[in-house]
């Protein structure tokens, strides 16, 4: 990392309890926020230790690194649901759902517990035959990008055709909704919109006090209120058509109520739950494969043991047909998923707030 913060080191802004040491506060304040966040954090926490308070315009956030003290603070019984910085802005667009409702919202608990049995072993089974349509489309995609009897193909922009593969999915298995991304030589114009609304509160985290930003919030004003739009007709498309079926995530939330209270989830709180999905259920999903297939290049040894898995599974088969159960036979593909997310997880950090004073660590 080149950016060279400045640091200080001294005791909290309230007063110090001698039994805890504070932590080192470093001030990015003159150098800002890196293009690269996840690695200026990491860079951060070799150079000051796994607890440091990282402070930027006046605002302080505590940041924990080492296995031991995310552990603790993965303790729920001390420690609430967090909406930090980036979600509370990610909320322009997805109000209270799942990810960025706030702790005491009661759509967060109302949604949570209509929307388990989508995550159930027999709704896997369900959604399998969406994710073998798409994962052909890929496949014909790239296969197609070999001109007849060229040894190599053309080059294929992986990160993007894995966001084309996850989005069609979620779509697909969540909603009903096919965003057909593989016949488009452009994104869809609803991807286009939510990644320009979610590097606007990316951007948004970075900006100066006092600064015009008008021109770039009007922007995602635009943006959230198209998304919106897409989904409104998506949820209308759905009921208009009278399918009063539980077995995705749509018809979940528009047809189960409660299991408790009976009562069932708010047209604008579906909407909010179809794009927080349609974030969720991509996005990360598309840089675990990115990055799966970068190392496994990058590891020939690792690469030729995973081909070796599947070929023992279908061999010369040109056209396999994987069942549900067959993807839990690929164990070392499975490994493979796993060292990447260690290696480079896709969703690096969470936030977790304290309802009452506490210790985490040797800090108070």
């Amino acid at each position: 990392m080149s950016e060279s913060p400045t640091v200080e080191v001294h005791g909290p802004r309230n007063a110090p309890d001698p039994a805890y040491p504070a932590p080192p506060t470093v001030d990015i304040t003159a150098t800002g926020l890196s293009s690269t966040p996840v690695q200026q954090a990491v860079e951060l926490a070799r150079r000051y230790g796994p607890l440091y308070v990282r402070r930027y315009h006046g605002r302080d956030s505590l940041w924990a690194s080492s296995m031991e003290l995310v552990e603790e603070l993965s303790d729920e019984t001390r420690f609430a649901k967090g909406v930090g910085p980036a979600l509370e802005n990610v909320r322009g667009i997805a109000g209270d759902g799942l990810f960025t409702a706030y702790d005491d919202e009661p759509n967060w608990a109302k949604a949570h517990d209509i929307l388990l049995p989508a995550f159930a072993m027999n709704s896997m089974r369900t959604y399998h035959p969406h994710m073998l349509r798409v994962a052909r489309r890929l496949i014909a995609s790239w296969d197609g990008r070999f001109a007849p009897g060229a040894a190599r193909s053309a080059p294929v922009e992986v990160s993007e055709d894995m966001t084309r593969m996850t989005l069609d999915t979620i779509g697909l298995a969540g909603f009903g909704y096919d965003f057909d991304s593989f016949a488009r030589t452009d994104p869809h114009p609803f991807v286009e919109a939510l990644v320009r609304s979610l590097g606007h509160s990316q951007a948004k985290l970075a900006r100066t006090p006092g600064g015009d930003y008008a021109a770039e919030d009007a922007e995602f004003a635009a943006d959230a209120a198209f998304l919106a739009e897409v989904v409104d007709e998506v949820i209308e498309s759905r009921k208009a058509a009278g399918d009063t079926a539980t077995d995705d995530l749509l018809g979940l939330m528009l047809n189960s109520p409660h299991p408790g209270s009976g009562e069932v989830l708010d047209e604008a709180n579906i909407r909010n739950q179809v794009i927080t999905f349609l974030i969720a259920g991509h996005e990360t999903t598309s840089g675990t494969l990115s990055f799966a297939l970068h190392h496994l290049l990058k590891n020939p040894a690792a690469l030729h043991r995973a081909q070796a898995e599947v070929d023992a599974l279908w061999g010369d088969t040109p056209d396999p047909e994987p069942s549900y159960e067959d993807v839990g036979r690929l164990r070392y593909v499975r490994q493979v998923l796993n060292e990447t997310l260690r290696l480079w997880p896709t969703a690096p950090a969470s936030s977790a707030p304290s309802p009452t004073p506490c210790s985490a660590g040797a800090i108070r």
